[in-house]
Parts: C-alpha cells; sequence; structure tokens
C-alpha cells in the first residue's frame, strides 16, 4: 500500500488543518486552503502571501498577543515552532490549534520557515474524546492507543531515515498526540 492512498484520510483524522511557508525577511506567510479557511477566514486567501495578522486574523482575543509575540521572536531567532492556541471560526466556535514547523536559513542563507497547523481541540476536551463521555479510556481505548503509539514509532523511525522533513514534522505531531493522549490516561 502507498504512503499517498492513505496519507489524506489518516491526516484528516489525526486533526491536520493545513500548512504555512513563510517567508521572513518579506514578513508574509503562504498558507494552503485548510490554514486559510481556520485561520485566516477565507479560502480565497490560500496561496497568498499575508501579513502576521491577516493568516491569524482568527486567533483568540486572549491569545492574540502572547502569539504573536512568540511567532516574531520566532522570526528574528530561526528555530522551531511549537505553539498551542484558540481560534474564533466564524460560527463562533472555539478551537484548539497545535502550531508545529520550523524557521531555518535556506541556501542563501535567508530565513524561511515550514509548518502546520493540527486542530486539538479534543486534547482540550477530555470527554468529548471519548465516545462514551466518561473522561477515562477504557482497558479497549488502552490497547489500541498503545498499538498506535507502537505503529507511529516505527513510522516515525523510518522516516527519520527517509530525510523529509515535512514527512517528519507530520509524523512528530502524531506521536505527539499520541504522547499526550497516553499522559491522560496514566494521569
Amino acid at each position: 500500500m502507498l504512503l499517498g492512498s492513505t496519507a489524506a484520510p489518516a491526516l484528516q483524522a489525526a486533526g491536520f488543518v493545513g500548512t504555512w511557508d513563510t517567508d521572513v525577511p518579506a514578513g508574509r506567510s503562504v498558507l494552503d486552503a485548510g490554514a486559510a479557511t481556520l485561520l485566516a477566514g477565507d479560502l480565497s486567501l490560500a496561496g497568498q502571501p499575508l501579513p502576521l495578522d491577516v493568516a491569524l486574523g482568527r486567533v483568540h482575543p486572549e491569545d492574540r498577543d502572547w502569539v504573536f509575540g512568540k511567532i516574531r521572536r520566532v522570526r528574528q531567532e530561526g528555530g522551531p515552532v511549537s505553539l498551542e492556541f484558540r481560534v474564533v471560526t466564524g460560527t463562533g466556535e472555539t478551537r484548539w490549534i497545535l502550531n508545529r514547523g520550523c524557521l531555518t536559513p535556506d541556501a542563501a542563507g535567508t530565513l524561511r520557515g515550514q509548518g502546520a497547523y493540527i486542530d486539538i481541540t479534543d486534547l482540550h476536551s477530555r470527554s468529548a474524546a471519548l465516545p462514551d463521555g466518561s473522561g477515562s479510556p477504557g482497558p479497549l481505548d488502552a490497547e489500541h492507543l498503545d498499538a498506535a503509539a507502537d505503529h507511529c514509532l516505527r513510522v516515525h523511525t523510518a522516516l527519520e531515515r527517509h530525510g523529509d522533513t515535512y514527512l517528519r514534522m507530520i509524523s512528530g505531531m502524531l506521536l505527539l498526540g499520541i504522547g499526550r493522549a497516553i499522559a491522560r490516561r496514566v494521569a
């Protein structure tokens, strides 16, 4: 089975929203369709270079200052990006988003970045993540979670050898989500 044949449904099931690509000197980010729709609030902005305040126009008002401050700092220094923040959708719903990526110099030394957004709302609402609403997984849930962790670790290790930064980032986000679910289970 080819990765491409299962990647889209797997990413959607994992909460994948979309991607970003940042040109740091220009101060602009390009969002794909999913990210433009949820984060900027406008699908027609997909593929266009956007300033930070437009690209992240739907960040929750209480999170906006610290999120923008953190992004501005990483745009100065480079390095990994890992933020959890809230967005308010067009219908007024609050969603939790994980922003993961990295800003690194390209061949010419220009700082550029790529990353992805994952909807992690279910991690902030324990009962919403479980079918029975109990807030704690039963034995069968624990068995499946452990199996998913084992499989994901094998995938992540294989991707580490493959060398594709984007795929490693995606598998890393999935590992993070599984790790958080396991942590909640043992807490």
